[in-house]
């Protein structure tokens, strides 16, 4: 059977995060990737969350609290700016990062993800992150701003080289209405 886009997004994440390593929830949203990471990773490992708005911060917090779980860190801050925030020690163990691109379900629909900082986030990312480490980006495109950032987001990934990484495109073409996609990198051997 074929996975909705966030049960794939996940999926793509399974198979590339191991217990132990560090994971990058690049846009915290609502906490429900963070939490997926932090069960993902495990004890041993590390989940760094950013996004810029107050509300995500609380509701990634909250959530977290009500699992139990505390292998997390929550930064109020550009996901651009990872680098601040990560150990060297941690960063050496960078398994993947995941981002949904759009604005907070619920929110200020005129705050959303802008291409620039998110490519600046994913070039860092990838220049940091362990073999066969990979990027998810979840692409929702469906509001104002939304086209604009797709469309350099894909010029950008189609120039990335084949021989370092694979890039992989996954979405549901039939559905109406803008419907979100997944950009995958993965980085080779």
């Amino acid at each position: 059977m074929l996975k909705g886009i966030i049960n794939y997004s996940h999926h793509l994440m399974e198979e590339a995060v191991i217990q132990g390593d560090t994971v990058i929830d690049a846009t915290c949203g609502n906490g429900h990737d963070t939490v997926f990471l932090s069960r993902l990773v495990g004890d041993e490992g590390h989940v760094f969350g950013f996004d810029i708005q107050d509300q995500a911060i609380a509701n990634t917090q909250e959530r977290l609290r009500q699992n139990g779980l505390t292998n997390t860190r929550i930064i109020k801050d550009s996901h651009s700016n990872f680098i601040h925030h990560i150990p060297v020690d941690q960063l050496t163990r960078l398994g993947g990062a995941i981002f949904n691109l759009g604005f907070l379900p619920g929110s200020d629909k005129s705050i959303i993800t802008q291409s620039e900082t998110t490519i600046l986030a994913i070039e860092g990312i990838l220049s940091h992150m362990k073999q066969n480490g990979m990027i998810v980006l979840v692409v929702y495109h469906g509001h104002e701003g939304g086209d604009l950032e797709r469309e350099q987001l894909m010029r950008y990934v189609h120039l990335l080289d084949q021989k370092l990484y694979h890039v992989l495109y996954y979405g549901f073409i039939n559905q109406k209405n803008d419907p979100p996609f997944i950009l995958a990198i993965q980085k080779r051997n």
